[in-house]
C-alpha cells in the first residue's frame, strides 16, 4: 500500500472527476482501495432500511469516496495557482 500524500483532517481540493473543484476536509482514508472520503464532495444517496432511527426507512445523502490521485492538498494547489499568476484559484 505505501504512504499517501494526504491524511485524515487535511484540507484538500478535488482536481479531477465529477467533483472537480470542490474543497473539503478528508474525513476518512481507505488505504486498501486507495480512496479518500472528502467532506462535501461526491455526494451519494444511500437507501436505509427500517430501523429504530428511521422507522419509515429513509434516503440519506452522504459523501462517497474519491481516488487518492484525484485530490491535492490546498496549500500545494494554491501555491501552484499563484505561480501561474491566477488571481483567485478556481475552486
Amino acid at each position: 500500500m505505501g504512504k499517501f500524500h494526504v491524511k485524515k483532517n487535511d484540507e484538500v481540493v478535488v482536481i479531477s472527476g465529477s467533483a472537480r473543484g470542490k474543497r473539503g476536509k478528508v474525513l476518512e482514508v481507505l488505504p486498501a482501495k486507495q480512496r479518500v472520503v472528502v467532506e462535501g464532495a461526491k455526494m451519494i444517496k444511500k437507501h436505509m432500511r427500517k430501523s429504530q432511527q428511521h422507522p419509515q426507512g429513509a434516503i440519506v445523502e452522504r459523501e462517497g469516496s474519491v481516488h487518492i490521485s484525484n485530490v491535492m492538498l490546498v496549500a500545494t494547489f494554491d501555491a501552484r495557482a499563484a505561480k501561474r499568476g491566477v488571481a483567485s484559484a478556481k475552486a
